[in-house]
Parts: C-alpha cells; structure tokens; sequence
C-alpha cells in the first residue's frame, strides 16, 4: 500500500548505500573479445593466433599484395586508388612501428644509465646479462 504523499516522501541515499548496478557476469574472453563465439571453431583461432598474430599475417599478405601489385601492367583507376591507399597505410604502420621500437630504446637506454649511476650488485646483474647479447650479432 503506497502512502498518501509517497511523492514527496524523499530518497536519501548515504555514502555506501542506495541503487548498486555491478555487472557479475564473469570475462572468459581470455583470448580475444573481437572474436565473436559464432565466427568459427575457437581452437582453430587460438593456434592459428600462436602461429602468427593476426599484424603478422596481414603484413605478409600487404608486402606479397604489394609486390604483385608492381609487377602489375594495368590497374583500374579504382584499383590504383587502393593501391596507393594500402601503400600510405603501410608506411604509416610501419612510423609507428618506428616511433614505438625507438622509444622503447631511448627507455632502456636510461633505464640502464639510472641503473649505472645508482651501481651495487643489480647493475653488475644486468650488465651481464646485457653484454652477451648485446655482442651478438642480430639474426
């Protein structure tokens, strides 16, 4: 039974009290939330995904498509509009690959130096971890 005035019965809600909304529902997402349930057999996705990461695999299909695409004689105007959309693309990609692998270097460089000019024995640690790799020539 609803009071005479129950519109100007007022609502106070106290610091930890009141309305609650908190969604419980539990993120098994634990590979990748893009993929939706329905798109395919989710197995197949995983190892696929270990085998080479979804960047990698476009990468190597832009650099084939690319090449091809050189030794092509005639292009629609359509198709050389693409083209020359997927090369922009691509060199952007590839700045931010650059931008991103040069400042991780400018930040190991002085985590190193900090490390340095601080000394003890956990310089002396990551020097000699650091060293052998850093005389080995890249594969």
């Amino acid at each position: 039974m609803y009071p005479w005035l129950w519109f100007w019965a007022p609502q106070v809600h106290f610091p930890w009290s009141g309305a609650v909304a908190q969604n419980i529902e539990p993120n098994t997402s634990w590979f990748s939330s893009l993929i939706k349930p329905e798109a395919g057999n989710a197995e197949i996705e995983r190892r696929a995904f270990e085998v080479a990461s979804y960047g990698r695999q476009l990468g190597l299909i832009t650099e084939v498509l690319l090449g091809m695409a050189d030794e092509a004689k005639a292009l629609s105007p359509e198709a050389a509009k693409s083209l020359e959309r997927l090369r922009e693309i691509q060199a952007s990609i590839e700045a931010i690959k650059s931008s991103e692998y040069g400042s991780a270097a400018a930040r190991l460089t002085q985590e190193v130096k900090a490390l340095r000019d601080r000394g003890g024995p956990e310089y002396e640690q990551v020097s000699q971890s650091l060293l052998p790799l850093l005389t080995k020539p890249p594969r």
